[in-house]
C-alpha cells in the first residue's frame, strides 16, 4: 500500500482525524473511570461478593493487558484504521452485553469482551495520529490528542455517579453506543489507511495465548483463594496453569522468530527500572481506586455523584500540571521528580487512611486526594519520557506498548490481590466497619509500594537519559516518513517536548 498524504494539524481533515482518535481512545478511557463509581450499585443489584466486584475489572483489565500488544500488531500488519473500526464496533457490542446483563456472571464475560475490543482500538488511535500526520505537525496532534483524551478520564467519576444517581449503573456501559456510532462514522469518512510495510513473518499468535493463559490463571487463584480456599484444586490448577502460561510466554518470546515482545529490549537498565517502578506505582493506584469510590459510597454515605465529585481534584491536577512536569525534567531531569512524585503519592495515600466514618470532606477526603493528585502530577510525564527514552529508537513503539501493559498488569493483580490482604472478603463491601478496616490497611498497603516506586526511581533512573531525546520533539523521533511501527498506545507524549519546541 503507498503512503497517503500527509495531513496538516489546521486542515479541516486533520481536525476530524483528531476527533475519531480522541473519542475512539476516549470510551475506552472513560469506561475505566466511571466503572469504579458504578460498582456499588451493580452489587446491590446484582447481589454479588466482592470477588464479583474484583471480577466486573479484572474481567476487563485481563484480556486488554493479555492483548493490547497483539492489538498493535495487527494493526500494523492489517491497517491501523481498518482494526481500530474492528475494535470500536467490537467494544460497542460488548458494552450493549454489559449494559443488558441480566447476572453477575454475563457481565463479567462482556466485560471481557470489552477488554478484547480496547485492546484492538487502543492502539490505533495513536498510530493513526503518528502515521497520518506530517512530521512537523505530530507533536501538536498529540498534545491536542492527550490533553483532549484526558478530559474523558476527568469527567468520568462525575458523569458515571449522575448516571448512576439518575437513571441506571446500566446507562455507564449504554453511553458508549452512541459515541461508538459517531467514530465509525467519522473515521470510515476521515482517516486514512496505514499500516507498516515493513513486517513479514507469522503473527505470534502462541505468545499472547501463552500471556493471556499465564495472566488469567493468576488473577483468577488470587480472586478466587480467599472464598474458595487456597488448597481448592480449581484454584491450584488455576494458579499453576498460570505460572506455566508466564513461563511459556517467555519462552516463545526467546525463541520465536518473530516476537511479539523482543526480549532485547530489556537489555536497558533504566528500561527495566522505569517498567518496574510503573508496576509499583499503578498497582497503588489501581488498588486504591478500586476501593475509595465504593468505600465513600458504603461507609461515608456518599452519594454517587458525591463520590465522583470527591476524587475530581486528583485529575483537575493531572490536566492542570502534568505537561508542567515534564517541562521541568527536561531542565533538571527525570530523577528527582521520578523519586518525590511516588513519595508524594506516597504521603496522600497514608492520609487516605485518616477517612472514617463521619469524617469530613474538608477535612479528610480533600488533602488526602490534593496530596495525591499532586504527586501523580509530578511522576507521569517524566515516566513517560523516560520509557521511549531508555529503549532503542526501532523499539519506541514496542516501548510504549510494553510500558502501557504493565501498568494494566499492575492494575489487574493490585484488584485482585489488595482485598486479600486488607481483609475485604465476602460481603465486607456492604459492610460500613467491616470495610472500615480493611481500607485503612489497604490504604498503608499501597502507600508502601509508592515508596517502593520512589526506591526504585532513585535507584536505576540517571538524569541524562532524556538529553538526547529532548533535542527535537519526541514525536518526530518516533516515526520516519517510510517506516513507523507502534505496537500500542501510552501514556501522553505531549509533556516531554522540549522546551524550544
Amino acid at each position: 500500500m503507498s503512503a497517503p498524504p500527509a495531513i496538516t494539524f489546521s486542515s479541516r481533515r486533520g481536525r476530524w482525524v483528531l476527533v475519531a482518535t480522541i473519542l475512539g481512545s476516549g470510551i475506552a478511557g472513560l469506561t475505566a473511570t466511571v466503572v469504579n463509581v458504578a460498582l456499588p450499585a451493580i452489587g446491590r443489584d446484582l447481589d454479588t461478593t466482592t470477588a464479583g466486584l474484583q471480577w466486573i475489572l479484572n474481567g476487563y483489565l485481563l484480556p486488554l493487558a493479555a492483548l493490547i500488544l497483539l492489538g498493535g500488531s495487527l494493526g500494523d500488519r492489517f491497517g491501523r484504521r481498518r482494526v481500530f473500526l474492528v475494535g470500536v464496533v467490537w467494544f460497542a457490542a460488548a458494552s450493549a452485553l454489559c449494559g443488558l446483563a441480566p447476572n453477575i456472571s454475563t457481565l463479567v464475560a462482556a466485560r471481557a469482551l470489552q477488554g478484547v475490543g480496547a485492546a484492538l482500538l487502543a492502539p490505533g488511535s495513536l498510530a493513526i495520529l503518528q502515521a497520518s500526520f506530517a512530521p512537523g505537525d505530530r507533536a501538536r496532534a498529540i498534545g491536542a490528542w492527550s490533553g483532549l483524551g484526558g478530559v474523558a478520564t476527568a469527567v468520568g467519576p462525575l458523569l458515571g455517579g449522575y448516571l448512576v444517581e439518575q437513571g441506571s449503573w446500566r446507562w455507564v456501559f449504554l453511553l458508549n453506543l452512541p459515541l461508538a456510532v459517531a467514530v465509525t462514522v467519522i473515521t470510515r469518512r476521515y482517516v486514512p489507511e496505514t499500516l507498516d510495510p515493513t513486517v513479514t513473518g507469522e503473527i505470534d499468535i502462541a505468545g499472547g495465548l501463552l500471556g493471556a493463559v499465564g495472566l488469567g490463571g493468576v488473577t483468577y487463584a488470587l480472586i478466587e483463594a480467599p472464598g474458595r480456599g487456597a488448597t481448592s484444586p480449581l484454584v491450584m490448577l488455576a494458579g499453576v496453569a498460570g505460572v506455566v502460561g508466564l513461563a511459556g510466554f517467555v519462552a516463545a518470546e526467546r525463541r520465536g522468530r518473530h516476537p511479539l515482545l523482543p526480549l532485547d529490549i530489556f537489555t536497558s537498565r533504566q528500561f527495566n527500572g522505569a517498567n518496574f517502578m510503573t508496576l509499583a506505582m499503578y498497582a497503588a493506584l489501581g488498588g486504591m481506586f478500586f476501593l475509595l469510590a465504593t468505600y465513600l459510597q458504603t461507609s461515608l454515605g456518599y452519594s454517587p455523584v458525591e463520590s465522583g465529585l470527591a476524587l475530581m481534584p486528583v485529575t483537575l491536577l493531572l490536566l492542570v500540571l502534568s505537561a508542567k512536569a515534564g517541562v521541568l525534567a527536561s531542565h533538571i531531569g527525570p530523577r528527582l521528580p521520578m523519586t518525590l512524585g511516588p513519595l508524594v503519592v506516597g504521603a496522600g495515600l497514608a492520609l487516605m487512611a485518616r477517612i472514617q466514618p463521619g469524617s469530613s470532606y474538608t477535612a479528610t477526603v480533600l488533602p488526602a486526594a490534593v496530596v495525591f493528585g499532586l504527586g501523580l502530577a509530578l511522576t507521569v510525564a517524566p515516566l513517560t519520557a523516560t520509557v521511549l527514552a531508555a529503549a532503542d529508537e526501532r523499539h519506541a513503539g514496542v516501548a510504549s506498548g510494553v510500558n502501557n501493559a504493565v501498568a494494566r498488569v499492575a492494575q489487574l493483580l493490585a484488584v485482585a490481590a489488595l482485598p486479600v490482604l486488607a481483609g475485604i472478603t465476602g460481603d465486607d463491601f456492604t459492610d460500613p466497619a467491616a470495610f472500615a478496616s480493611g481500607f485503612r490497611t489497604a490504604a498503608f498497603l499501597t502507600a508502601a509500594l509508592a515508596v517502593v516506586a520512589a526506591a526504585v526511581s532513585w535507584a536505576t533512573i540517571t538524569d541524562d537519559i532524556l538529553a538526547e531525546k529532548l533535542v527535537e520533539p519526541d514525536a518526530d523521533a518516533l516515526a520516519t516518513d517510510d517506516h513507523y511501527h507502534c505496537a500500542a498506545d501510552g501514556p501522553p507524549l505531549r509533556a516531554v517536548e522540549s522546551p524550544a519546541s
